[in-house]
């Protein structure tokens, strides 16, 4: 019997999967970058949330639905979350946006109260917070396009300190506040790791403070304050990390220069996912907040 062969058939293209290593054969990953992270920084979701994504059978890249996070992309692939494609990541953008009272830091509240992406305008891109503020807390939120960057500027072992103005009513002093430079311990078990707190000025029961913390639980500072008899009853966030939120008046959002981003968050995340060196731009004119930016000390 003669073989038959088919010459002048094209190979099928296969799309870009992991292949089924054999016995004692690692599969090879050293192309692109890990699934949850590629997601993680093209906003979608942290990278922890990508990877329950994945977990859900959510994700498929091309055509394919992923069951491991460690799956690698070089952003070439068709990439698709909940059916919808995901585009190539974008440079890393950082806008500071002044956070008025009274609005949720979420996308959605099923009580059907407004979000900051309610208020937020519709010309801006797809973006996540870095970290968040309570409902009637205001000041200065960070708002980016890069899930990375949020979750490693969260973390407390970056250093990011987190600067509050607080109004509090009670009897204050400033060797009180002075306790919370060793950490405290509340009621209820939970631990909070060094506040440094500075009395600025009182007015009959109400007291103004200056706090300063590295690492942004949820209601910290008005719980540590609680702890010491002292009931906060306004709270602003005027700076996070080396960005200030100056004059920028409630409501208003503003990029932060990609200059000052390569400048402040090289510590943060790898050269290559910085912003690029701009190219020659009309001069814009600027809002009267300005980009106020407290330099790091290296």
């Amino acid at each position: 019997m003669t073989d038959r062969r088919e010459t002048n058939r094209k190979p099928k293209r296969r799309p870009n999967r992991p292949k089924r290593p054999g016995k004692g054969v690692e599969t090879d990953w050293s192309e692109g970058e890990r699934i949850a992270k590629y997601l993680a920084r093209a906003g979608v979701a942290s990278r922890r949330e990508a990877e329950a994504m994945i977990e859900r059978g959510e994700v498929r890249v091309d055509g394919r639905k992923l069951t491991t996070p460690a799956f690698k992309v070089t952003g070439r692939e068709d990439i698709r979350v909940h059916g919808k494609r995901i585009q190539a990541h974008e440079p890393v953008r950082v806008w500071r946006y002044h956070k008025p009272s009274g609005l949720i830091t979420t996308t959605s509240d099923p009580e059907g109260r407004r979000t900051i992406f309610d208020e937020l305008p519709k010309s801006l891109p797809r973006t996540i917070t870095i970290g968040r503020l309570d409902l009637t807390t205001e000041g200065i939120l960070l708002l980016t396009n890069d899930g990375h960057l949020a979750r490693a500027m969260e973390l407390p072992k970056t250093g990011f300190v987190r600067h509050y103005r607080a109004r509090a009513h009670g009897d204050a002093s400033q060797a009180m506040l002075d306790t919370l430079k060793g950490g405290v311990t509340l009621d209820d078990g939970t631990r909070y790791t060094s506040i440094e707190a500075e009395l600025e000025r009182q007015t009959g029961t109400n007291n103004w403070l200056n706090v300063r913390l590295t690492e942004g639980k949820n209601r910290e500072v008005r719980k540590a304050l609680e702890h010491l008899g002292l009931q906060v009853n306004r709270l602003i966030r005027t700076q996070y990390g080396p960005f200030e939120l100056s004059d920028l008046r409630p409501g208003a959002v503003e990029e932060i220069p990609a200059e000052v981003l390569r400048e402040q968050l090289t510590d943060v995340i790898p050269d290559k996912l910085l912003p690029q060196e701009p190219e020659e731009r009309p001069q814009r004119r600027r809002p009267s907040g300005g980009s106020r930016v407290h330099r790091r000390k290296r």
